[in-house]
């Protein structure tokens, strides 16, 4: 029998990613309380139902009975249940975005400060987030990103690297991301805004991308881009890093750094890398 236990902190995406199991197949039960797991993964097996793909959601919802958690997983272990922990991520600047936007209180800091709830909850989840066979990030991830990095753990049965990657082009004149890890200034290339053929077109167009990447300096800079991103990766991942922002910047972020945040979103995208992107100046 396949047994899922999600968790995670509050606002991460649980209640989507049970709806996605649910979907392929999964049993799921929301806000089971710990102490009810070695019981309720006895009767799932015993079920006339055959059932053999469970998945159940428990979090600190379930107040002080989120404490027998490892209690239960130990009586798992010992019946010779075999379970896999997912686990939902998400940084604190969004989380308390996504709690404002749904006018939700978080459950360990209802009349408090929603930070004051996070910090608590993440010091509370600690241990299993460690214990944890996924982690999925979802600070910038889309409800179908999530269900595509679900079916591909759950589904398809594909190793998947707990770090998610965004890559972000920027223009400088508008601010550097103040959330990004590694930061490449482009401004060094040939620029297509001084070519009155291309300067009302982005680095998502053909002719500006061809331009761009036509000149020597941009395809050496590219492949030293690329060779070094790939280095440091599975260092991150070793790390437990699960968060990545590189951000490409030229000076309005239209045609440079857009072209070569596109070519490396494709080479990591085509080594099976969860990664996504986003073009923050483009329209400026």
């Amino acid at each position: 029998m396949e047994f899922v236990i999600i968790t995670g902190l509050s606002g991460a995406g649980k209640s989507q990613a049970m709806k996605v199991m649910e979907d392929i197949g999964f049993y799921c039960m929301d806000n089971l309380p710990p102490a009810l797991l070695p019981k309720f993964a006895d009767l799932c097996f015993q079920s006339k139902r055959s059932i053999n793909k469970v998945a159940i959601v428990a979090d600190i919802r379930g107040g002080k009975f989120f404490n027998d958690l490892f209690h239960s997983l130990e009586i798992l272990e010992k019946q010779g249940f075999k379970y896999r922990i997912l686990f939902l991520d998400a940084s604190d600047e969004v989380l308390i975005k996504r709690f404002k936007e749904t006018r939700r209180q978080h459950p360990l800091s209802p009349e408090g400060r929603i930070i004051d709830g996070l910090k608590s909850e993440r010091e509370k989840l600690k241990e299993v987030r460690k214990k944890a066979d996924n982690i999925i990030d979802t600070t910038n991830l889309t409800v179908g990103m999530l269900k595509e990095e679900i079916r591909k753990i759950f589904l398809e049965g594909k190793e998947t690297e707990n770090l998610t990657i965004s890559i972000l082009s920027f223009g400088f004149k508008h601010g550097i991301p103040l959330d990004a890890d590694l930061v490449f200034d482009v401004r060094f290339l040939p620029n297509p805004h001084y070519i009155e053929e291309l300067k009302e077109f982005t680095g998502n167009d053909k002719r500006v991308r061809n331009y761009v990447m036509n000149w020597d300096q941009t395809k050496q800079f590219v492949e030293k881009l690329i060779d070094l991103i790939n280095f440091l990766i599975p260092y991150y991942i070793k790390e437990g890093k699960t968060q990545l922002v590189i951000a490409i910047g030229c000076t309005g972020g239209k045609h440079r750094s857009v072209t070569i945040a596109n070519v490396l979103y494709e080479n990591l995208k085509e080594k099976e890398y969860r990664v996504i992107i986003d073009h923050r100046d483009c329209s400026k």
